[in-house]
């Protein structure tokens, strides 16, 4: 659900630290990688009758990469379509009504992929943008070099250690950091700017068509590192459901943007100014002399908040996978009592936490990470766009043309920067990608795996009717209070009854078969309860996906559909499966084995469902799928 807030200026700031900081740190290296050559070995290299034509031509592709992509495509369109309030790319496909069975359907699919390549993007960001920042040590001197990657490291380690506090804490402490950032970057910008006004030519975008056109295949390639200064556009997206559409907007057109478009144009002026080849990195250059060290800890500030985003992004996508079926049961916990989207989740933070400090060792410069950069965001940011159309034609009814009229042009710039970036696949852009593969197979095999034991556990279930007619005709020994049995399927007796009643031969006076169901919305509050013969009641539970399922506290509810259940008298059972691949469901070993691995290591039901430890009983299944 969308953060509630009494004070929509703390969320502005809020959303400034968390959401922007990704994209707000990208002038510490986006100019770099694209104009200081020899620095950067992807740079464009120029001469002194090329300078003016280069640097132009890529402050407009910047400029108006930032204005088409992240102003027009994520403000005004892509964060139309919440999910009540919530955002990221698998709340955006639980939006496109599909069909259900044993095959994914298309959307979800590309869901699922883009948000491999966004924990991919997750792992990269907060090295990029720590190495980034820590690079200004050699600025300042080129002796501290060595000291970049394990500094680096030790700031990582600090970063993911808070995350336990809250995305909403975090906001309000790096808030007001990243006001000061962008004023500061701003101004520096500004400096410049007025040393060289001419560079504000570069927002007639025909500059960027004559760079293109001028350097053909080179220019094309450069759309590649022209991508780094919008990564976070998909982040913006993903954190809607911890701080909402208004406060984000704001946040953006208020200080994000003149802050960056200032900065931007300010190195452009510097390198205008300087003779070519002499600038090895124009954002620290601006700064040289007593500002150095200032803006130095301050980068390496912003740069620990650019994190954020990613990292707040990931846990939003896991647990939205988690409860659409798509990912094993892990650890939930709740920073905020008003928002409901703000969440932490250990896994997964110590588990990009190790894939973060992976990358430093092995790519060790932002120049080296720039190329595995850039795949992750412009392949979600395509499968985005793509999923977009395809809600305003079936959710929202738009006709062809309409629809096709925002398609062509947002996907046309996602595939070009992806072209781009594609063409540097062997120089670290299979990073991303191989990440997003691993985990589109551990989504899809973790849904296969569910679907398949739903059906083995289905097939082996009797009616209600019969086991009811059973019971009346054996009269087992009836105990006091209430017995409820954890049921996948709001049909048939669950195989844990069974096998209660066939080696205890006895019930609890009142037995309640309880069946969950997520639904494809972020909230959701629905109870249904059957009455049946014998003391049974079948409970219909549904809950949405950005919701913890509290079963006991459901129960509860039930009071006033004629159903009361004491806590104090009411034991939960639930099934232990030890699953066992040598079935004859329809999937890959090595699908079944990934699937039961992960089953194992899955959360244990007990906690996910929030009930009392000591009022559970677990009884031992073997099914082989």
């Amino acid at each position: 659900m969308q953060a509630k807030t009494s004070k929509p200026l703390v969320a502005t700031i809020g959303a400034l630290g968390v959401v922007y900081g990704d994209i707000g740190t990208s002038p510490l290296y986006a100019m770099k990688e694209c104009l200081a050559f020899p620095a950067s070995p992807h740079a464009l290299a120029s001469t002194a009758s090329t300078l003016d034509g280069n640097v132009l031509g890529v402050l407009s592709l910047v400029f108006w990469a930032l204005v088409l992509v992240i102003c027009v495509k994520y403000l005004a369109f892509v964060l139309r379509a919440d999910n009540k309030g919530e955002g990221g790319i698998l709340a955006l496909a639980a939006l496109i009504p599909a069909a259900n069975g044993r095959r994914l359907a298309i959307p979800i699919m590309l869901g699922l992929f883009g948000a491999g390549l966004l924990f991919g993007d997750g792992a990269i960001t907060p090295a990029i943008s720590v190495l980034g920042a820590m690079e200004g040590l050699s600025e300042h001197s080129p002796s501290l070099r060595y000291l970049v990657v394990p500094i680096t490291i030790v700031i990582l380690i600090a970063l993911f250690t808070v995350q336990r506090h809250g995305t909403g804490r975090i906001g309000v402490l790096f808030g007001p950091v990243m006001v000061v950032w962008f004023v500061a970057i701003g101004v520096l910008g500004l400096r410049w700017i007025v040393v060289e006004p001419r560079v504000l030519a570069a927002i007639n975008p025909v500059y960027a068509f004559e760079l293109l056109t001028t350097h053909g295949y080179r220019g094309f390639l450069l759309l590649g590192l022209v991508t780094l200064a919008v990564t976070g556009g998909e982040a913006l997206y993903a954190d809607m459901g911890h701080f909402g559409k208004r406060p984000i907007r704001q946040a953006w057109f208020t200080i994000a943007l003149p802050g960056l478009v200032l900065n931007y144009f300010g190195q452009g002026a510097l390198l205008l100014s300087a003779p070519p080849g002499t600038v090895s990195n124009p954002f620290y250059a601006m700064a040289e002399g007593p500002l150095l060290i200032p803006m130095l800890v301050l980068a390496t500030m912003a740069a620990v908040i650019a994190s954020q985003a990613l990292i707040s992004g990931v846990f939003s996508i896991t647990r939205q996978a988690m409860q659409l079926g798509y990912w094993p049961r892990v650890t939930i916990v709740h920073t905020s009592a008003d928002a409901e989207g703000q969440i932490y989740i250990p896994e997964m933070n110590w588990l990009l936490m190790a894939g973060t400090i992976a990358v430093v060792v092995q790519f060790r410069s932002s120049s080296g990470l720039a190329a595995a950069y850039g795949i992750a965001v412009t392949g979600t940011m395509a499968i985005t766009t793509y999923l977009f159309y395809l809600v305003c034609r079936r959710r929202w009814g738009y006709s062809q043309p309409r629809a096709l009229a925002l398609l062509v042009p947002f996907l046309g710039i996602d595939l070009a920067f992806f072209g781009a970036n594609a063409a540097k696949l062997a120089d670290g852009g299979w990073f991303p990608l191989a990440v997003g593969v691993v985990v589109f197979l551990v989504m899809t095999s973790w849904w296969r795996g569910r679907t398949e034991l739903a059906r083995t556990m289905e097939a082996g279930t009797l009616a209600d009717e019969l086991v009811l007619a059973d019971v009346g005709a054996t009269s087992p020994v009836r105990v006091d209070g209430t017995a409820v049995f954890m049921a996948s399927s709001p049909e048939g007796m669950p195989n844990v009854l069974m096998h209660h009643l066939k080696h205890n031969k006895m019930l609890h006076d009142q037995v309640v078969l309880f069946s969950l169901a997520t639904v494809p919305v972020p909230t959701e509050s629905h109870l249904e309860v059957r009455a049946l013969e014998h003391g049974f009641f079948r409970v219909i539970a549904k809950v949405g996906f950005m919701q913890a399922p509290d079963v006991p506290r459901l129960l509860a509810r039930c009071a006033e559909l004629g159903l009361v259940v004491d806590p104090a008298t009411t034991t939960y059972y639930l099934g232990r499966q030890t699953l066992l691949t040598n079935g004859r469901a329809p999937m890959a070993r090595w699908r079944k084995v990934l699937f039961a691995f992960l089953s194992r290591n899955a959360r244990p039901p007990t906690a996910f469902f929030r009930l009392p430890p000591n009022r559970v009983v677990e009884l031992g299944l073997q099914i082989e799928i």
